[in-house]
């Protein structure tokens, strides 16, 4: 065996693997030194589970449901002595695991793993999801004369006869698009084979000059920017003089699986393209999200490595993970094993099924997208209301197997933290050459992409970044129309490394950050001009009104 040279960085796989394994040795050294027979002593925490259980037993407990819990709502949980029993048990047992999980140290990837597994255990495991003991069954029985059984077994049978087999959250024909959603007046003015442009119609008398692109996710339809009226980005942009267009990518099928991210790089520099020849300007600033916000970032990288930066004037990345490390659940539960059977999977069927991520999301919500359902649906045996949020979540795409393939080569090497390791039609991209002005919005609660990557992936830029944190998760807070009472965001200072530093110096605002972010978008617009006659420009007149046809494509 040779030795490695003093000069010579360690291999990183072989640094990986030692860390990997220095927590089982550390294990064995400690009970080889303390004796086997010491992990049968039972813990602390086995013992104040013990004693509560005793407490509970004896009707003495003072175990309660946090104040923010729904699923013990119902008075039965709190006057009922065996229902409040039964709940005071699983709290007390769900309490002591999840400080087992904590004794336990582990790594942060082992970590996430377990309490993924763990928390989904609990979940399942409450009462309120029990329709022998769940009062809002019994309560539904005896109303509906057992009709409500009957129709929630109709349910869980219809749910589980197709993917993505969790309980529905929304009526499939509780909302139009064209007629309920993406109503904003506007037209096609462009269609290519991957997507379509849509340009919408100005309101004001004067606009400004340099228009905007909202780039959306691959995995999902484009009017998540466009929901209701009152609650649609794109509406309030176009009511504060921006000149916006929106891509509507197509939902692929086995036909075009080999569009990887170049195919959609290039689709964003073709948009920009035709924004500027439309509006006849010379730059054209963009909003992305998501994965819409990973590709749209590389595409800067590869104007900067061209010197064409300066046709941009300003970037928005909306919950966008550029810096893939620790990046929540989904970051920890993907390796290289894994990674290769996803990759194969999708490789065989020629795309990655818009159902089947459905389920993995729920699956990180068990709470709020799976159990809350499973009792409104199954043990209530009512049809869940309406809610466009979750109609749109439900009209689910494609996503090639090509883009897939790449999103999960760039997330495991974090190549895009790593200056040239990553390439966008044929450019290496360095992110730290985007100069270009950034707005970079993050919800609080984000369980797919989390707010501290997000704050991280804003320090990979160039130029002057602005961080926003808004209310909410990872849908809800791009869906943040002003009017809400309850609606804040936080801003702070752009110069702090460490996001929880960041966090302690913001200031918290009340409000939606969409004024927020139309005023800083009017500051690079290049000023004010009248609004155009007429929709599309020279060779790119109008096709069909929006929201266009690829958006109705199942």
């Amino acid at each position: 065996m040779t030795a490695p040279s003093a000069d010579r960085e360690p291999d990183p796989g072989l640094a990986d693997a030692a860390e990997a394994a220095a927590s089982p040795l550390d294990l064995l050294l400690t009970d080889a030194a303390l004796g086997v027979l010491r992990r049968f002593v039972p813990s602390p925490s086995a013992l104040r589970l013990a004693a509560g259980l005793a407490r509970i037993t004896a009707g003495r407990s003072a175990v309660a449901p946090g104040k923010r819990d729904r699923r013990f709502a119902d008075p039965a949980w709190a006057h009922n002595p065996l229902l409040t029993r039964a709940m005071q048990a699983y709290l007390a047992s769900a309490g002591t695991a999840e400080e087992l999980l904590a004794d336990a140290q582990l790594n942060w990837r082992d970590n996430e793993r377990m309490r993924f597994v763990l928390s989904n255990l609990i979940d399942a495991a409450a009462p309120s999801n029990n329709p022998l003991l769940s009062p809002a069954a019994w309560k539904a029985a005896i109303d509906t004369g057992g009709l409500s059984a009957v129709r929630g077994l109709r349910s869980l049978a219809s749910d589980l006869s197709a993917s993505p087999r969790v309980p529905a959250m929304v009526e499939p024909d509780a909302f139009e698009v064209g007629r309920d959603l993406a109503v904003t007046p506007g037209a096609v003015v462009s269609r290519s084979e991957i997507c379509e442009l849509i340009q919408y119609q100005p309101v004001t008398p004067e606009v400004h000059r340099f228009p905007l692109l909202i780039v959306p996710p691959m995995i999902n339809k484009f009017y998540i920017t466009d929901l209701a009226p009152g609650r649609s980005m794109v509406e309030y942009l176009v009511s504060q003089g921006h000149q916006v267009f929106v891509i509507s990518w197509r939902n692929p099928d086995a036909r075009h699986r080999d569009w990887d991210l170049d195919s959609y790089g290039a689709a964003i520099v073709d948009a920009l393209f035709a924004l500027r020849s439309i509006c006849g300007v010379a730059k054209a600033s963009v909003c992305a999200l998501c994965s819409g916000g990973i590709a749209t970032s590389m595409v800067a990288g590869h104007l900067a490595a061209l010197g064409k930066l300066d046709e941009l004037a300003s970037l928005c990345l909306g919950v966008t993970v550029l810096d893939q490390a620790q990046a929540g659940t989904a970051s920890a539960v993907i390796d290289r094993r894994t990674a290769a059977l996803a990759t194969a999977a999708s490789a065989r069927r020629g795309y990655l099924d818009g159902h089947a991520l459905a389920e993995v999301f729920a699956w990180l919500r068990p709470n709020d997208l799976i159990w809350n359902y499973w009792v409104n649906n199954y043990l209530e045996g009512k049809t869940p209301p309406p809610f466009d949020i979750l109609y749109w979540n439900a009209d689910t795409t494609r996503l090639p197997a090509a883009v897939h393939r790449d999103f999960i080569e760039i997330g495991l090497s974090n190549a895009l933290t790593k200056p040239g390791e990553a390439t966008m039609l044929g450019s290496p991209v360095d992110l730290s050459k985007v100069d270009v002005d950034s707005y970079v919005i993050a919800g609080i609660a984000d369980h797919l992409c989390p707010w501290q990557s997000c704050y991280r992936s804003a320090r990979l830029l160039g130029g002057r970044p602005r961080f926003v944190l808004s209310t909410s998760g990872h849908i809800a807070s791009m869906v943040n129309p002003p009017g809400n009472p309850k609606a804040t965001f936080q801003t702070g200072p752009d110069d702090l490394p460490d996001p929880a530093d960041w966090l302690r110096a913001a200031e918290t605002v009340k409000g939606s950050w969409w004024p927020n972010y139309s005023e800083w978008l009017a500051e690079r617009s290049g000023g004010l001009t009248d609004r155009p006659d007429h929709l599309g420009g020279p060779s790119l007149e109008p096709i069909q009104p929006a929201p266009g046809s690829y958006v109705l494509d199942r």
